[in-house]
C-alpha cells in the first residue's frame, strides 16, 4: 500500500480523533462509554481497511508509548488494564468495516449499517474476553461472564447502535463529498 501525503493526513486527523474522543465519555462501571468507535468507524469507513486499521495502530501506539490518550492514560503498562481489548476490537474492528465497505456494491445507509454491526461485534468480541480475562487471571477480581458482557457490552450497546445508525446515515453522503473533492477513493462507491 502506497500512501500520499493526504493519506498520511486523514490517518493523523482520525487517530487524533479516536483520542479526543476517549475524553468525551459517560462513566459507567468498568468500561466508559466514549465517542473512540465513532470514530473508528468513520474512519474505516471513509479511508477502508487499511487505512482505517492503520489508525488504531497509529492511535494504539502512540498510547503505548507514554502519550495519554487513553480513557485512563497511557503507557505501556495499559496492555493491563480492562479495557485493553476494546483497543484491539478497534484495529480489527476498523480493518473489518473497512474492508465490508470497500466490497459492497453499493456504499449507503443499509451497507454501512451492516459493516458498522459486524465491526462492533468484532470490537465487544475482544473487549469483554479481555475484561473477563484481565478481571479474573490478572487482577484476582472475580468476575463472571454474565458480568463481563453485562458490564462490557449491554451498558453501551444502545449508545453504540445509536452511533452506528448516525455514521450510516451521515457517511453515504460524507464519501460521496470527499469522493468529488478528491480527499477520498472509492472505486466501488455509487450513490
Amino acid at each position: 500500500m502506497k500512501l500520499k501525503t493526504r493519506d498520511y493526513t486523514l490517518i493523523a486527523l482520525f487517530a487524533a480523533l479516536t483520542a479526543i474522543g476517549a475524553f468525551i465519555n459517560i462513566p459507567v462501571p468498568y468500561v466508559p462509554f466514549t465517542l473512540q468507535y465513532f470514530f473508528c468507524a468513520l474512519g474505516a469507513i471513509l479511508l477502508g481497511s487499511k487505512k482505517g486499521m492503520l489508525v488504531q495502530l497509529l492511535y494504539v501506539g502512540i498510547g503505548l508509548i507514554g502519550v495519554p490518550v487513553f480513557t485512563k492514560g497511557g503507557g505501556p503498562q495499559y496492555i493491563f488494564q480492562p479495557t485493553f481489548g476494546y483497543l484491539i476490537g478497534f484495529i480489527i474492528g476498523a480493518y473489518i468495516i473497512g474492508k465490508i465497505s470497500e466490497n459492497v456494491k453499493k456504499l449507503n445507509t443499509k451497507t454501512v449499517l451492516i459493516s458498522t454491526l459486524v465491526g462492533l461485534t468484532i470490537i465487544y468480541l475482544f473487549g469483554v474476553s479481555y475484561l473477563y480475562f484481565i478481571q479474573n487471571f490478572y487482577l484476582g477480581v472475580p468476575m463472571s461472564l454474565a458480568t463481563a458482557i453485562y458490564s462490557g457490552m449491554i451498558l453501551c450497546l444502545g449508545g453504540d447502535i445509536t452511533l452506528s445508525i448516525i455514521i450510516s446515515i451521515a457517511a453515504p453522503q460524507i464519501v460521496s463529498t470527499l469522493r468529488k473533492s478528491g480527499l477520498v477513493e472509492y472505486r466501488n462507491f455509487n450513490r
